[in-house]
């Protein structure tokens, strides 16, 4: 896997920066919003680097109608009093936690990651609706290192999202950017990062979340 840094990544350690400018939102119908903070990370593109050599990632098999297909990227997972792999990702969760607890009530508790080694590998359109995110509002926050990809939305059909004139959006993310999905994203619309053929380096996501939601 072939990793071009960004020429605006300065080399330096990784380090996390403010929350309190350089946030924006979109609101979106149904009451959902999402939070991008582009180049929240600084360094990030060594943090991206250490994340991908020394993790324990792991290939999953799923059932899918009547086979059993491979699980198109890689992943790890760090539960509820685990360890984080890196101390800049429990300096970003202490950040977010601190910007975002008021709102959300609880604290961001679990880290996912996915490494995407290029673009044919992608996750399909989904909600994170296993858990919590099913019924309740809540918070999913995803720090994005490596290559840029596209974070694809749409309402969920048939949803209170599902309005007249509403359309899927996007997002590009890498490099050290932060996107937070929030009040009832997970369960009016679907997210989704789809393949591609361009060509597009590794790239590795975060995503945080408090307990409960799956």
């Amino acid at each position: 896997m072939y990793f071009q840094g960004s020429l605006l990544d300065g080399g330096a350690g990784a380090t996390v920066g403010p929350l309190d400018r350089g946030l924006q939102r979109r609101e979106l119908a149904g009451g959902a919003w999402v939070d991008v903070r582009p180049g929240w990370v600084g360094g990030a593109d060594g943090l991206f680097l250490r994340l991908q050599t020394e993790l324990p990632w792991r290939a999953e098999r799923r059932e899918m109608y009547d086979s059993t297909v491979d699980v198109p990227r890689l992943l790890c997972s760090y539960g509820v009093r685990d360890p984080l792999p890196d101390p800049v990702l429990q300096v970003a969760r202490d950040a977010l936690d601190d910007h975002y607890g008021p709102d959300l009530g609880e604290p961001f508790v679990t880290a996912g990651l996915c490494l995407y080694r290029d673009g044919r590998d992608s996750v399909a359109w989904h909600g994170d609706r296993i858990g919590r995110g099913r019924s309740q509002d809540t918070m999913v926050a995803i720090v994005s290192l490596g290559a840029p990809r596209r974070l694809s939305l749409r309402p969920r059909p048939g949803g209170p999202a599902d309005v007249p004139g509403e359309r899927s959006i996007g997002f590009v993310v890498g490099h050290g950017d932060l996107l937070v999905m929030g009040g009832s994203c997970q369960r009016t619309w679907d997210h989704a990062v789809l393949k591609t053929t361009k060509p597009v380096g590794p790239r590795i996501s975060v995503q945080f979340r408090p307990a409960g939601v799956l």
